[in-house]
């Protein structure tokens, strides 16, 4: 039974993982220029959760991050999106929407059932 738990919550885990990933790679194909604090309040994430998510992104090969402090605009920072970040932000989008499809599907039936 915990080998059962620990599975669950670890897809759990992915599934949120997933989402957040999803979510930081999408605001970055949109805007790549955007500051981190931006993007954390626009995501509802803490400073920390964000820096910690492109980190991680960044170590998986899916965002480059180039830093412009020294130029004299004072860009900051700009997200770029890895062919590998591309291709997993759409594998993640196609996997969200068949999730709501299936979502949609069961809610309709149940209420067909309940008429």
């Amino acid at each position: 039974m915990n080998c059962i738990y620990v599975q669950i919550m670890n897809s759990n885990k992915n599934n949120s993982d997933n989402q957040d990933h999803l979510n930081i790679l999408r605001t970055i194909s949109k805007k790549p220029k955007i500051s981190q604090r931006k993007m954390a309040n626009q995501l509802g994430f803490s400073l920390g959760k964000l820096n910690y998510c492109l980190v991680e992104l960044k170590k998986k090969g899916l965002v480059k991050i180039n830093n412009f402090s020294k130029n004299p605009n004072k860009l900051g920072y700009a997200y770029i999106l890895t062919p590998k970040g591309i291709s997993l932000k759409t594998k993640l989008t196609i996997n969200f929407m068949k999730k709501k499809m299936k979502e949609y599907d069961d809610l309709k039936s149940e209420i067909e059932e309940s008429k």
